[in-house]
């Protein structure tokens, strides 16, 4: 009786501490949203080749809202916007994060991406970081443990991932990035520190051309920075909750998914934000027929054979 009366107040403490601990990694990832003061620096620091030409450091900011789009009991989809000035507003990137996540999309090259999945176990007690452009197409996606100790909460992960957008147009000497990505929150906010491998990738293997350092910061500011943002969501919702509607219906294919970077020498994003402001003209948005434009739109990006067709 004693001994079964112990194995009992164990698991009561196991299945509390799980608890516990989730909900800490809750308030960590919904402590990211806000109106912040952002600053990007990146600078090359290590070459195997003794001949490398390392490139100029990269530097920039703005300010930045995130803010959740999507909440349940195991999810927690956080937008970004850029605030320009104090009359326009750029969709930016967002990060889903899913908990003990076991289906994920693997970065390969040449813009493809390999539906991987992981058994329970790897994935216990963890978080997935599923990282998407500003058309929603996606990024990149890591799984890793948040950490809280010694006044610290942190998360850490490693992904493959397609050139970054600061590089993506201008660089084609590599074809992967390898991200290690910090996610630590802060006195002032948040810290997105980053260790990251420029690498070539064939079918002989992965060769390193350059390391990075990436550093971050998310400064919050006042709220009434971000009022316009704000505003410029209400009014654009439906439209990207659409979109991302069609994407999911892609993503539950499970399969390769191929995209390609231009169709008639345009960017996905630069149609999908002309389509945004055809669709919300006037007060008549209907959301079945955006859907219907929405996929007409990403279709010839998509280069697997998949056909966009809603799931229902």
């Amino acid at each position: 009786m004693k001994k079964l009366l112990i194995v009992s107040l164990t698991l009561i403490s196991v299945v509390s501490f799980g608890q516990s601990k989730k909900k800490q990694d809750i308030e960590a990832i919904k402590s990211m949203c806000g109106c912040y003061e952002i600053t990007f620096n990146f600078a090359e620091t290590f070459a195997p080749d003794p001949d490398y030409e390392f490139h100029e450091n990269y530097k920039s900011g703005g300010i930045e809202y995130v803010f959740p789009v999507e909440e349940t009991k195991d999810k927690i989809a956080l937008q970004h916007l850029l605030v320009i000035g104090d009359t326009m507003i750029i969709k930016h990137w967002r990060q889903d994060w899913i908990y003990e996540n076991t289906d994920l999309y693997a970065y390969d090259q040449d813009l493809s991406w390999d539906f991987v999945q992981h058994s329970a176990n790897e994935v216990k007690g963890q978080w997935t970081q599923k990282v998407y452009q500003v058309d929603d197409s996606p990024r990149y996606e890591g799984t890793g443990t948040w950490v809280h100790v010694d006044g610290r909460q942190y998360w850490v992960s490693v992904a493959d991932a397609p050139l970054p957008r600061r590089e993506f147009s201008k660089r084609s000497d590599y074809n992967v990035m390898k991200r290690r990505n910090n996610h630590e929150i802060t006195s002032y906010g948040w810290l997105h520190e980053q260790d990251n491998d420029k690498i070539i990738r064939t079918a002989e293997g992965d060769q390193l051309l350059a390391s990075e350092k990436g550093y971050n910061t998310y400064e919050k500011i006042d709220d009434s920075k971000c009022a316009l943002a704000k505003e410029w969501w209400i009014e654009n919702q439906s439209y990207w909750n659409d979109v991302r509607a069609v994407w999911d219906e892609l993503f539950a294919k499970e399969s390769r998914l191929t995209l390609q970077k231009k169709v008639d020498n345009k960017l996905l994003f630069q149609r999908l934000f002309a389509l945004q402001d055809e669709l919300l003209e006037g007060d008549n948005y209907n959301s079945e027929t955006a859907k219907v434009k929405i996929r007409e739109t990403i279709q010839p990006y998509v280069q697997s054979g998949q056909k966009l067709v809603s799931m229902k």
